[in-house]
């Protein structure tokens, strides 16, 4: 395992092969795949990642979340799992984000949204809704802006 440094609060995590995580980061109750990068100052916990993901810095992914393989996900994405806070779990819905999608910075994915698979979320986006696969959102709330295939 590559910490690089020794500022982290992880507990009880399991990680797959060679993870790279930076300083200052909260990790609980979470299992990672292989090759995940997770970025300075990010929050996981109560989640499941795939392989070859990368968090970059200021993340925020909470309990009930499914990240697939080969996603990315830049700084400042914030993830949400509570429809009314604080409802201690009553009101908590999953997040999907299927293989090979890209999260823009400082992007918003509101709580019981599937992002789809090689779907593409542009930078500073609240997601409030489902996004098919191979599509690019943006916005706020985020709309379909045109197919992955088109850029």
């Amino acid at each position: 395992m590559n910490i690089n440094n020794s500022k982290q609060n992880i507990k009880n995590v399991k990680f797959g092969a060679n993870p790279i995580i930076w300083d200052y980061v909260n990790l609980f109750d979470c299992i990672f795949g292989d090759n995940v990068s997770i970025g300075a100052f990010t929050e996981i916990y109560g989640s499941t990642i795939g392989n070859n993901v990368r968090f970059q810095s200021y993340c925020f992914v909470p309990k009930g979340t499914t990240i697939e393989d080969d996603v990315f996900i830049a700084p400042r994405v914030t993830v949400l799992n509570d429809k009314r806070p604080p409802s201690h779990g009553k009101f908590w819905a999953k997040v999907i984000i299927k293989k090979g999608a890209s999260i823009g910075g400082g992007s918003i994915i509101l709580p019981g949204v599937t992002i789809g698979e090689g779907a593409m979320i542009g930078a500073g986006s609240v997601v409030t809704k489902n996004v098919p696969a191979g599509e690019v959102w943006m916005g706020n709330p985020a709309k379909f802006y045109k197919h992955k295939k088109d850029l």
